[in-house]
């Protein structure tokens, strides 16, 4: 069943849950990923980030995303991530995801206001939902230029409020591709944004976050949590192994079933910790 984001977040809301939205870079993750989630009955979001859309063209992965969804058992919303390229936000609507984000967060405020404004003008009319982020969540990876910074509160309180998105992510020590979970979370900082902004939060980076503070981040009312680097390592150390075990291996399809069966299952850990009813 095929969702926008608005609506799928509204189903989290309701149960007091949040939705995992997995990073998909290809047809192997996005069945292991909708797989877990049938199996637990649990609606959740397919991701296209920038990697993925650089490997593989958006009109290329968005139809498999949005041909698996429509045949899916449960609710899933198929999302644009981490765009900042107005042709590209455009794209991915032409082709029918079912949600985009504009990421304006190494912009002055004024500028990324009026972007996101200008991408909510282009989807809202066509049902299309659309996350903005307000703070910049950084990376782990040093090579990458990328200015980080925490979220003002007040600020994300004025930019939901002048951008009208359905989902705002903000950022409150959460760190994108990390492998090991040590992020270290401001939730007074969370706990003062959720006071000031009706909006739906999203956080990102979540691969870094300790199992218990996914958990408390969904009791304070956190709906969207982003995951992409846990899926990666199960596929790509189930591959490793593979290799180990068996080198004189080649048949891609023979190794990525057991990569699959290994994405299932590191996204059923997740559905479920952020699954609270």
């Amino acid at each position: 069943m095929l969702y926008n984001l608005k609506d799928i977040l509204k189903i989290g809301s309701e149960r007091g849950n949040a939705i995992a939205a997995f990073n998909i870079y290809g047809f192997e993750d996005a069945v292991a990923v909708i797989e877990a989630a049938e199996e637990l009955d649990k609606p959740v979001i397919l991701m296209a980030n920038r990697d993925a859309i650089e490997h593989m063209p958006v009109d290329v992965i968005g139809m498999i995303m949005i041909h698996l969804a429509k045949k899916a058992k449960v609710p899933v919303c198929v999302h644009l991530d981490h765009a900042t390229c107005i042709k590209t936000i455009k794209a991915a609507i032409d082709v029918g995801f079912t949600s985009v984000m504009f990421d304006g967060s190494q912009l002055p405020f004024d500028e990324n206001v009026a972007l996101t404004k200008e991408v909510v003008a282009m989807a809202h009319p066509k049902d299309i939902s659309v996350e903005g982020e307000i703070g910049a969540v950084g990376y782990s990876d040093p090579s990458i230029d990328f200015t980080p910074q925490y979220t003002e509160p007040e600020e994300a309180k004025e930019f939901a409020r002048l951008t009208d998105v359905d989902a705002l992510a903000v950022a409150v020590g959460t760190v994108h591709r990390m492998v090991t979970q040590k992020a270290c979370l401001q939730f007074e900082r969370l706990k003062r944004i959720k006071e000031l902004v009706n909006t739906p939060l999203v956080i990102h980076g979540a691969t870094g976050v300790a199992d218990e503070d996914l958990v408390r981040l969904v009791k304070c009312g956190v709906r969207k949590i982003n995951l992409g680097t846990t899926i990666r390592l199960a596929f790509g150390n189930t591959l490793r192994q593979q290799f180990d075990q068996n080198p004189e291996e080649f048949d891609r399809i023979k190794l990525f079933k057991k990569c699959m069966v290994a994405v299932k299952e590191r996204a059923k850990e997740k559905i479920k910790l952020l699954s609270l009813t």
